[in-house]
């Protein structure tokens, strides 16, 4: 009956539809047999162990069974310690593996396979675990109730367990084996996990599952195998310690008596993972060490909002997925700028001087529990806390010296639970607290969040609605409370998709005491269509297109500002993968006139955008190739408004000299050769002055790598930021948005912005979870008003400026519970 069903469904062009109706189980397998992971796969053991074979194509080709010479031999077994999966990824020649040694969680240009399994059976949240042909690991935890069928990733979190690669005549083999440490489950007497095995081959780009995929149904855990009977595992003790020691040594040339040039540091800490029961998992780090973390993409700031930085300290990226349901959850905000960073200034005596005022604030520990437990409800509590920090003030005079405190205790909370539902659905709640010591305010955020599928995973529905209340100490001052929501209807299955979405702010929430926010008072409509065609034709593998448009209005008037429109916009974009492995894509834009609210910079001014256009395009090159470019270019030109226009470009390219050695190099331009904009606010008047200006920025980044090994490599990189705004013409700003001539401005208002940062590191796995890592970083900056765009100059003045230099030494060793109990019981 099944080879009948897959008759007709061939015939009909649904043989991945089929694999939808009868998706692979497979049969767990026990071993008592001894198996040494080194990549070979000649242990007796692995005869006994469950075979995963007969993969299928969902990359380029949509259900096209594997070609025999470069077929997927996988097994899969399991003991009292853990589970073993091993196999061979055969390839007709050795040349056609791809191979680059980039380190952990690294993509690069490798081939790949990895395992995933679903361990609560829900389609909703998975483990990841890949190898490459060098023996390099990734491991990541993934979510599905997104609208993609490869689910969210988040390659952050981090396991130990262990692996070997062997590469041969008839391809690569591997062997893994993780502990059930590296994994969390229920601790039911039997068991069946969803399950699912990966393999890319990057000079082909083919990818192959166990499982069939259809790219065109939503959700890669929805179309999941199941390993049944998995019988008497219990989740082990789990408690994993990870002390550190480090050494700095910093020089800036401060050259005065008082200060030194040089000032050095000896830290040590510890962090700590604790399992609390088979689902939850204790993170906790005390004393914290976050110096050797890369260096920030500064720039010159000409928007009306906060600019949002990339976060890279490990405890807040690793295993936050929770947390970051509701985008509610912006890290930086701990341990991040002063509240009362300004408070240093205020009541400022002409003989005293500021010597001292720290930017972020120290944090003292930080701990969070997640998990998820066996009826789907996940919890995550996020807890840190913060010590107060003071602006030192000298009196030049007498030399008396006072503090002011620009930052208060603070503790900062998140509490999300998440319940997973029947068919990739999910309901959601989080809280952030924010409480400060002293006279400042507290900050409280809740929100509910839905997302609803269909039986047939079709349609989806979302919503969330939040409160937020900001309450102060000081006694007249009142309490606020806002109100935010959205909801959202889309198809997310099929090559034809749609969303349509609404978002209301009103004028008092805010979430930008935990969160990442720039504005209230609006609501948006938007509303996307796109189509894609998954199967290869002509002159394509892949192709889609899409037209997305949103129109946004003041949910509430501004004084006697009549109007409520802000602004909305057209978008249409294609998207292609040639036959070559190239990509590209073209794009076009059309936004008409808008009332922008928030460029004047005081409440109550509104400025008057004229309408304008956007074309562009874009093609990167096959990553597998040794050299590689990616290219993309935009041009945005207003429509009879002072001429103005702007060009954006970003050029990058790679040339892999071998698998250990590889150079990286891009260039940002942004030139606006006519913009306008905002320039600062008249001292005299309060009145917001614009400007026709000259805005070029350049971002140059340069990228060396060299890995000695899969456990061993450094890495240099460079990166000068340049930016030179020069103002032509000035303008106020008049009371219905237009502009007028002010031409008795003198003041030089030009400003040249040069940020240049070096970070080179040298990291070593000496051990499983331990690393030995020296870092050295530098830190130039130039910030005046001799405007020049001769870009040589720029980076040659930068240069000569006071520089400040890092040199760090940072040792990190795993400790395991079991291990340690292990060696015990040898000895």
């Amino acid at each position: 009956m099944k080879k009948l069903l897959l008759l007709i469904l061939t015939f009909a062009g649904y043989t991945s539809l089929y694999a939808q109706i009868i998706p692979k189980r497979l049969e767990a397998k026990r071993t008592n047999k001894s198996v040494l992971i080194d990549g070979r796969l000649n242990e007796p053991a692995w005869q006994d162990a469950s075979l995963l074979d007969d993969y299928t194509e969902f990359r380029p080709v949509i259900g096209r069974k594997e070609d025999h010479d470069n077929r997927t031999e996988t097994y899969l077994m399991y003991d009292d310690a853990g589970i073993y999966f091993g196999g061979t990824c055969y390839e007709r020649s050795l040349d056609s593996i791809s191979k680059e040694l980039v380190g952990r969680d690294g993509f690069g240009a490798n081939d790949y396979i990895g395992i995933i399994f679903d361990t609560y059976n829900d389609k909703l949240n998975g483990f990841e675990y890949f190898i490459t042909p060098l023996g390099e690991q990734w491991d990541a935890k993934m979510t599905s109730n997104t609208n993609s069928e490869d689910g969210g990733e988040d390659f952050s979190w981090n396991a130990v367990w262990k692996s070997a690669v062997v590469i041969h005549d008839k391809g690569w083999s591997f062997e893994i084996f993780l502990p059930y440490s590296a994994i969390r489950f229920s601790k039911d007497k039997v068991q069946d996990w969803g399950i699912n095995v990966t393999r890319r081959r990057r000079k082909t780009e083919q990818q192959n599952t166990w499982s069939a995929i259809d790219p065109n149904v939503n959700g890669f855990l929805t179309q999941e195998g199941l390993w049944t009977g998995i019988s008497d595992i219990k989740p082990p003790i789990r408690l994993q310690l990870s002390p550190y020691f480090s050494v700095y040594a910093n020089h800036f040339p401060v050259n005065q008596a008082a200060q030194k040039n040089w000032t050095n540091q000896v830290s040590g800490g510890l962090d700590m993972k604790l399992g609390l029961s088979q689902a939850f998992t204790l993170d906790a780090t005390l004393i914290p060490d976050f110096g050797q973390v890369q260096s920030d993409n500064r720039v010159l700031n000409l928007t009306p909002f906060e600019v949002k930085y990339n976060e890279y300290r490990n405890f807040f990226t690793e295993g936050t997925e929770l947390f970051n349901k509701g985008n509610l959850f912006y890290s930086r905000r701990i341990g991040g700028s002063h509240i009362n960073l300004g408070a240093a200034y205020n009541d400022l005596k002409p003989e005293e001087r500021v010597i001292k005022n720290p930017t972020e604030s120290k944090l003292i520990n930080a701990s969070k529990v997640s998990g998820r437990m066996k009826g789907g409800l996940g919890i995550g509590i996020l807890n840190a806390i913060t010590r107060p920090q003071y602006a030192i003030i000298e009196n030049t005079e007498t030399g008396v010296i006072r503090k002011v405190e620009t930052d208060p205790t603070t503790n900062y909370n998140i509490l999300v639970l998440d319940q997973t539902l029947k068919h990739n659905s999910s309901v959601s709640f989080i809280n952030t607290s924010v409480l400060r010591g002293n006279n400042n305010y507290n900050a409280n955020v809740s929100s509910g969040l839905f997302s609803f599928f269909d039986k047939k995973n079709t349609y989806n529905w979302t919503g969330s609605v939040a409160i937020s209340n900001l309450t102060y100490k000081i006694p007249d001052k009142k309490h606020t409370t806002g109100y935010s929501h959205s909801f959202g209807f889309a198809k997310t299955s099929g090559r034809f998709n749609f969303s349509i979405n609404q978002n209301l702010t009103d004028t008092k929430y805010t979430s930008n005491d935990l969160g990442y926010f720039t504005n209230n008072n609006f609501i948006d409509h938007t509303l996307y269509v796109g189509y894609r065609y998954t199967e290869p034709k002509k002159w394509y593998n892949r192709l889609s297109y899409n037209f997305n448009a949103n129109i946004s209005s003041l949910f509430s008037p501004i004084g006697d500002i009549k109007s409520k429109y802000q602004q909305s916009n057209i978008n249409v974009n294609m998207n292609a993968q040639m036959k070559k492995l190239h990509w590209f894509g073209i794009f076009a834009n059309f936004t008409p006139k808008q009332n922008d609210f928030y460029e004047p910079r005081i409440t109550g001014n509104f400025f008057k955008r004229g309408t304008s256009i956007m074309a562009g395009g874009w093609i990167e090159s096959n990553y597998a190739k040794k050299y590689s470019i990616n290219v993309q270019v935009a041009e945005r030109v207003f429509l009879n408004f002072y001429n103005l226009n702007g060009t954006d470009v970003f050029f990058s390219h790679q040339y892999r000299f071998n698998s250990k050695f590889s150079i990286r190099h891009s260039v940002d331009y942004q030139g606006r050769p006519t913009g306008l904009g905002f320039t600062t606010i008249l001292a005299n008047s309060n009145t917001p002055l614009f400007a026709i200006r000259t805005v070029n920025s350049v971002d140059h980044i340069l990228n060396l790598k060299y890995n000695f090994t899969n456990k061993m490599g450094l890495t240099f990189r460079a990166r000068h930021y340049a930016s030179v705004v020069k103002p032509r013409e000035f303008f106020t700003l008049n009371s219905d948005g237009t502009l007028k001539p002010k031409n008795d401005i003198t003041e030089n208002l030009s400003r040249n912005v040069n940020f240049f940062n070096i970070d080179m590191v040298y990291t070593w796995q000496f051990a499983p979870g331990s690393f030995l890592n020296v870092v050295w970083k530098e830190a130039s900056i130039m910030d005046s008003n001799m405007a020049t765009n001769n870009y040589l100059d720029n980076l040659q003045n930068t240069l000569q400026t006071e520089q400040n230099n890092n040199f760090s030494l940072k040792v990190i060793y795993f400790l395991d519970y079991l291990q340690l109990k292990q060696l015990k019981r040898k000895s």
